[in-house]
């Protein structure tokens, strides 16, 4: 299942999932689809998972593939003067919060009689030991809390699930409305299609022993 499925990122892994064909069932949810799911709305969250354990009730493999970097009315802070309580309040809502009730809300319906993965997609930027540049104060700081999130969540899902594994995943930079207005000259930009097959290359080597990690789009750990 890919959650965000209507997202630049999302979009393509639901494809590359369906053509594989290995699959019993491909699930794509949005708030376009049917059941439609918000991430900022736990009411939402709690019918999606409700219509879950109907449809699909055994998720051998969940991608969150939403986030928020900047809109219309918000861009990535370059100093902490442009510090914005409003701006930090909605990238929390989106990338930490949404994503810790949605592994409310789905962990139980990973499937336990098999291996199964849980991947949230994170962002390079928000590793504490990798921060040298400063700058995108409510993006980093959003997505830091969600890797510990992810963290927290791995140790409980050990103990219920012990054959799953739950892992926050940075996908490189991604040709995609979010980070289209920052991409520079030089930078290994890929194309939606090629960042959701290295990410399911990589989800398809993470067992439980790496459960609770945080790694990028060709596997490699990354600081916290």
């Amino acid at each position: 299942m890919v959650i965000g499925a209507s997202g630049g990122i999302g979009g393509a892994l639901l494809g590359v999932l369906e053509a594989e064909g290995r699959w019993r069932r491909v699930i794509g949810l949005s708030r376009r689809t049917e059941p439609g799911l918000d991430i900022t709305e736990e009411a939402s969250l709690a019918a999606a998972a409700e219509w879950l354990g109907r449809e699909a009730p055994d998720l051998a493999l969940v991608v969150v593939a939403t986030g928020f970097l900047h809109d219309a009315r918000f861009q990535p802070e370059k100093a902490m003067r442009q510090l914005d309580p409003a701006h930090l309040a909605q990238s929390f809502a989106v990338n930490a919060i949404g994503p810790a009730l949605l592994m409310k809300h789905l962990l139980p319906r990973l499937r336990r009689g098999g291996p199964a993965v849980f991947a949230v997609l994170s962002a390079r930027v928000g590793s504490i030991g990798d921060n040298r540049l400063g700058g995108w104060w409510s993006y980093r700081a959003s997505k830091a809390a969600l890797n510990q999130l992810v963290r927290t969540a791995s140790v409980e899902l050990r103990r219920t699930h012990p054959g799953a594994a739950l892992v926050a995943l940075h996908p490189g930079t991604v040709e995609t409305g979010l980070s289209a207005p920052f991409s520079r000259v030089g930078l290994d930009v890929q194309a939606p299609a090629v960042a959701a097959r290295r990410i399911l290359e990589v989800l398809a080597g993470i067992g439980p022993e790496q459960s609770g990690g945080f790694f990028d789009h060709l596997g490699r750990p990354v600081p916290w």
